[in-house]
């Protein structure tokens, strides 16, 4: 698999981008139908905050998307930062790979 070398896009720039400027459409606008409030809304479209899955379930509603899609926005935003922000997670050391593929289990557990 290629790694991602620029920072994926913030699921706050797509609702930025493709819905409210297009639309003329106000974060209030938007806040409303969702039935979140303003700075909710803002801190996402600013990307400050990020979308859970009941933000999620709203904006694939409000926008007729699928929940997946924000979702997944979002994760590959986070995953990238955290493998940018951290090199902690190399130091771990992977099992060997007889150990996580056994053929049968001699322990019962």
């Amino acid at each position: 698999m290629k790694k991602m070398t620029r920072c994926p896009t913030h699921p706050g720039s797509i609702i930025k981008e493709d819905y409210l400027l297009p639309l003329c459409l106000t974060i209030k606008d938007i806040a409303e139908t969702l039935g979140v409030s303003r700075k909710t809304l803002s801190k996402i479209i600013n990307e400050r905050g990020a979308v859970t899955p009941d933000m999620a379930l709203r904006l694939a509603r409000a926008f007729d998307t699928t929940p997946d899609f924000w979702l997944n926005l979002q994760k590959n935003y986070d995953l990238w930062h955290a493998e940018m922000a951290s090199q902690e997670w190399w130091k771990v050391k992977p099992f060997p790979r007889q150990m996580l593929h056994p053929g049968v289990c001699q322990k019962t557990c």
